[in-house]
């Protein structure tokens, strides 16, 4: 009993050695996925006349972070162009592709250990483009301005070994952008979504 419980203790100290601490000077590389999920009523257009809804979509991801501290990391998200549905008054009137850039300053409450969550906070950037009219939007010309916002962030690290770790995260992003049909203002689309995904990550 003894023997097997020192094995045990070597097993989980050899497995906790491997997951080193994040050193200032480190990058970190992560793919994977995430889901954007506009909040609901995301406004009414044509004073009032018109109710928007922007629909979820899913696409690979791809950050990369440089830590300048072992706690404090800069990170630059990017990731393929999400495609959303916007309906007007439930008809189905555009489909729309966005590509949401985002910096963050996160930091790393445990960064030694073998999970370590973290929270940050940034800035995003939205451009809109390829956009198809449909429906009642049929043969007019929707143009969605780009946006800037806030963005908030927090999340997990599992580390795996002393390279390689898990990660899944949650992010609330300010987006809204402004709405016109041939040229003619007729209001502002709040997206303002939650985006949450994973990540396999890769220290280097």
């Amino acid at each position: 009993m003894r023997c097997k419980a020192i094995v045990l203790a070597s097993s989980l100290a050899v497995f906790a050695g491997g997951a080193q601490a994040t050193e200032a000077g480190d990058w970190v590389v992560k793919l994977g996925a995430h889901q954007v999920s506009p909040k609901s009523n995301n406004g009414r257009l044509a004073n009032g006349a018109l109710k928007a809804d922007v629909g979820d979509d899913a696409r690979p991801t791809v950050s990369l972070e440089y830590f300048f501290t072992p706690n404090w990391g800069f990170e630059v998200l990017a990731a393929l162009p999400f495609e959303h549905e916007v309906k007007l008054n439930g008809a189905r009137a555009a489909s729309v592709k966005h590509l949401p850039p985002t910096l963050s300053v996160q930091y790393h409450f445990m960064p030694g250990a073998q999970v370590s969550p973290f929270i940050g906070v940034g800035l995003n950037y939205t451009r809109f483009f390829s956009i198809k009219e449909k429906g009642p939007l049929a043969g007019a010309n929707l143009d969605l301005g780009d946006s800037w916002g806030g963005a908030v962030h927090a999340g997990v690290d599992v580390k795996i070994d002393e390279r390689w770790s898990f990660m899944a995260d949650v992010r609330w992003i300010s987006i809204e952008t402004d709405a016109k049909v041939n040229g003619a203002k007729v209001g502002t689309v709040k997206i303002d979504p939650w985006v949450y995904g994973v990540a396999v990550g890769y220290r280097f």
